[in-house]
């Protein structure tokens, strides 16, 4: 074997080895976005903030959430308060004697989809993009939530950012951007959902107790129709579409 093949064989499996941890680290991602649905999905909102790094963030309508202080102001404060009446889990369809203080039979279902997931050369950050369909309620026994029906639909695009532990090397939730495209009552469908089906924030904290940290404009929720600015840039042409651009009228012929 001559020296300029032990060259080309030397590049092709440093390409490979490219490939290939590019590959694991985009099923790692994928898998790390999956489980925080699962945990979503049955209120087990303490392992939903273990995904994130200490210095994780959410944007959740209309309010960015930072640290672990606001995510556990906002899973472990407002949604398990107002979901499981404080306890972390589902509540049962029929609550046994022990259970009798914690009213809401409540049901969750989030689907993540259609994933996009680009990562860094040096394999430290990453951004991806996923789709949420979910499908929510009560059961007829008990009262409904506070401005919710007893059941809905809802569906979201996430637009995410992950960062891997230097000391771990496991991929941690850094920046989860969940902006709602829509939402339903089951029984009348979404043409007929009422501006601001679930309300934006209007105080932070700690003026509000288990508000933001910052209030952010969102104008994505149905019947207003945005597009969430892509992470990626287009596959063949490379164009990169800005929010001003998203939100720029169409342009006269």
């Amino acid at each position: 074997m001559t020296e300029k093949q032990i060259e080309e064989l030397r590049a092709e499996i440093a390409e490979l080895r490219t490939v290939a941890y590019e590959a694991a680290d985009i099923q790692a991602i994928r898998k790390l976005q999956h489980q925080y649905g699962y945990y979503l999905d049955k209120c087990l909102y303490q392992q939903v903030v273990d995904l994130f790094d200490e210095n994780g963030t959410i944007v959740f309508f209309g309010g960015i959430y930072k640290g672990k202080p606001g995510l556990k102001r906002l899973y472990l404060d407002r949604f398990r308060q107002t979901f499981t009446g404080g306890r972390n889990g589902p509540i049962r369809g029929y609550s046994p004697p022990f259970y009798t203080k914690l009213t809401n039979r409540f049901l969750l279902d989030h689907f993540q989809l259609q994933d996009v997931i680009d990562v860094s050369p040096d394999r430290s950050h990453a951004k991806a993009r996923f789709r949420c369909f979910m499908q929510a309620g009560t059961h007829k026994s008990q009262p409904k939530l506070p401005h919710l029906s007893s059941q809905w639909w809802e569906h979201g695009i996430y637009e995410n950012e992950y960062i891997r532990d230097a000391k771990t090397g496991q991929w941690k939730i850094w920046w989860m951007n969940y902006r709602p495209q829509y939402h339903a009552d089951f029984e009348t469908g979404w043409a007929n959902t009422r501006p601001e089906y679930v309300p934006f924030p209007k105080k932070t904290f700690p003026e509000d107790p288990m508000g933001p940290d910052e209030l952010v404009e969102d104008n994505h929720l149905w019947p207003d129709t945005e597009v969430v600015p892509f992470h990626y840039v287009h596959p063949i042409t490379g164009e990169q579409l800005t929010a001003e651009e998203l939100a720029a009228p169409p342009k006269k012929a």
